[in-house]
């Protein structure tokens, strides 16, 4: 029987087509899998990449409960338009310090994987408050109370201990400090001096325009003003990493 009638027959019977179906699947998924067990990182590391600063994880936070993450995808695509559009394509480093990653395909806005200094504190307050006055044909709701709700203070140390123990690299002195740390970044006449030493890059501004309270709004504008900040990209070769 030649090779092509066995297929044929193979074809025809339910039962094992679908015991063959089975085999295949289970032979390619082991072959994926099994080496995640054995190799050390899967993600290329890249110069730059740091764990958010409270700050920042504050407003990540904040950006996941509001589900922001519905409307804007955090991953460019390496296609022509998407990179001409967005900037440089997503690596998956960028995403290292990540739980959950915000990467995804649905866009009813803008990817905002490079939004980070594209626009200024005042207009990303604006666009909260009342985005169709900055953005005429947005569908974005409004979320201007994020500008009476303090950010919660105390406590906050809890955060990044429990991402800690799922992988993203926080020191003991991140630890300690995280409380002291989260409230400089909002304050520019604060001493910022041990900030900047933990968290390279990091910026420090008064985000929402009130120095009287430390908001939710403060966080979100500084988690989305670091966004594809920290890796310089002017360095960086596609072929062979960092040049």
């Amino acid at each position: 029987m030649s090779l092509l009638k066995k297929h044929s027959t193979l074809e025809k019977n339910a039962t094992l087509l679908l015991l063959a179906s089975l085999a295949v699947v289970t032979v390619g998924g082991i072959v994926e899998i099994v080496p995640l067990f054995y190799l050390q990182n899967t993600i290329e590391k890249v110069e730059g990449m740091r764990p958010y600063t409270p700050l920042e994880l504050a407003g990540r936070d904040i950006y996941i409960r509001e589900g922001c993450y519905a409307c804007h995808s955090q991953m460019i695509r390496p296609f022509r338009d998407e990179v001409e559009r967005y900037g440089h394509y997503s690596l998956a480093a960028e995403s290292m310090y990540d739980h959950s990653f915000q990467w995804g395909s649905k866009r009813t806005g803008p990817d905002l994987a490079r939004v980070g200094d594209r626009y200024s504190n005042e207009w990303h307050v604006q666009h909260m408050i009342e985005p169709r006055s900055v953005v005429p044909e947005s569908v974005m709701p409004s979320y201007a109370f994020l500008m009476d709700k303090p950010v919660s203070v105390k406590g906050f140390s809890t955060h990044l201990v429990a991402n800690r123990r799922v992988g993203v690299p926080y020191t003991d002195d991140m630890i300690a400090n995280a409380e002291a740390d989260l409230r400089a970044q909002a304050d520019p006449d604060a001493d910022t001096s041990g900030l900047e030493e933990r968290y390279p890059k990091a910026k420090v501004a008064d985000f929402d325009g009130n120095r009287q309270a430390l908001t939710e709004m403060d966080a979100l504008i500084a988690y989305l003003q670091v966004l594809g900040t920290l890796v310089d990209f002017s360095t960086y070769d596609e072929a062979a990493g960092y040049r």
